[in-house]
């Protein structure tokens, strides 16, 4: 969908609305809920589509993760992680539900494979998409030039 006069803009900015304010208590109750401030370290797998934090060596919490996209920052572009061959099937979890979403409601950021790397529009269709999929939380990583961000979800402390 490369339409741009299909965009349906006010109902776009209420479902933006909703998601971050949904996004904002969802993720402040994560954080709090489960001690993930202060000197905690984390490890996450594309190739397993999971996530652990860990405080002095010792891992407290386990979630599944849904990759949602990556920003590339020499190329100044948004690529969804639906449109991204080389990553595993398990880290896109259900995120083809996200460009149908997209498709559905003309919403076209969404089923667009990349777009202009606009931070706020980054933030818009990850707080959207965290909405659509019903995640706990929203996190990202950088390296080497290159933001990845995730979908957090099933969250519960880790045994052993």
């Amino acid at each position: 969908m490369n339409d741009r006069s299909k965009h349906d803009h006010s109902g776009w900015e209420e479902v933006v609305l909703a998601a971050r304010e949904r996004a904002h208590s969802r993720q402040a109750l994560m954080v709090e809920r489960f001690g993930l401030s202060g000197d905690v370290q984390y490890h996450w797998s594309l190739d397993d589509a999971r996530i652990t934090w860990s405080r002095a060596g010792k891992v407290f919490l386990a979630g599944r993760l849904t990759m949602l996209g990556s920003v590339s920052l020499a190329q100044r572009s948004w690529l969804w992680s639906w449109a991204n061959d080389s990553l595993p099937p398990a880290a896109l979890g259900d995120v083809e539900r996200v460009r149908r979403y997209g498709e559905e409601n003309g919403f076209p950021v969404l089923p667009w494979p990349s777009f202009d790397h606009r931070p706020e529009l980054v933030a818009e269709a990850r707080m959207v998409a965290a909405s659509v999929l019903d995640a706990e939380g929203i996190w990202a990583d950088s390296s080497d030039g290159v933001q990845l961000h995730f979908l957090v979800h099933d969250l519960a402390p880790a045994t052993g």
